[in-house]
């Protein structure tokens, strides 16, 4: 199984490890070792650190070089909703690295191999072992393939409460009326329902939003009239 995902790396983003051993470490749980004693080797842990500080400093350097007129408190919000448990998982899942984690049994029958925060752990050890095998340049190359251009899609806004961020900073100066009202409903031909709905704050209207449902056309409500406000402040 492990050569099946060397060759989908090699296929789809040209990374091919010279040290195998490093990529079957980021994949092992202790709990496999310790039913495995006759395997060497160690488990992800260290990796995963390595992991973290590299996904960190490198979704860091990439947004400063992107955005040359964000402020910090902008840069610090987009980062956050990348480099956060869900994202991660939702990137391991994408990569299939769920597939080839190996599991101690109980971890396995416990439905570990689908947690988000080891899926999580699991990301950061990965791109811990490509650091050290491959070097900094490969990784942001890896990255900008299957992480930043996330951005463009909207991908990070599913992890935003834009509701309670809209609410914060329109209550800086003191308590305000925020309401959302639903303005239509419609019923599309593959009966697929789309609700649009309109975000006021003291019966100013401040943007509309639609969703499949009325909690998804709030948040597009106030993801929209959040933007408006940070990008005109």
């Amino acid at each position: 199984m492990m050569n099946e995902l060397e060759q989908a790396l090699v296929e789809k983003y040209d990374i091919h490890f010279e040290d195998e051993h490093l990529l079957l470490e980021a994949l092992t749980q202790a709990n496999y070792l310790n039913e495995h004693p006759e395997e060497k080797g160690d488990d992800y842990q260290r990796l995963e650190f390595l992991g973290d500080a590299v996904m960190q400093q490198s979704t860091a350097v990439y947004l400063f070089k992107r955005y040359p007129d964000w402020d910090e408190g902008r840069l610090t919000e987009l980062r956050i909703s990348m480099v956060q448990t869900r994202s991660f998982a939702a990137l391991s899942r994408e990569l299939h690295l769920d597939r080839y984690i190996r599991l101690g049994r109980g971890e396995e029958l416990s439905g570990a191999r689908q947690r988000d925060s080891l899926l999580e752990d699991i990301w950061e050890a990965f791109i811990g072992a490509l650091f050290l095998d491959q070097g900094q340049a490969v990784v942001m190359d890896f990255l900008d393939k299957i992480l930043f251009a996330k951005i463009d899609e909207g991908f990070f806004d599913q992890f935003v409460d834009y509701k309670s961020k809209l609410q914060e900073y329109l209550q800086q100066d003191g308590p305000v009326v925020i309401k959302y009202d639903k303005l239509d409903e419609k019923t599309l031909a593959n009966n697929d329902q789309i609700f649009t709905v309109e975000v006021a704050v003291n019966d100013e209207k401040l943007a509309i939003g639609k969703g499949k449902s009325t909690k998804s056309a709030e948040k597009d409500a106030a993801r929209t009239a959040y933007q408006q406000l940070v990008q005109t402040k």
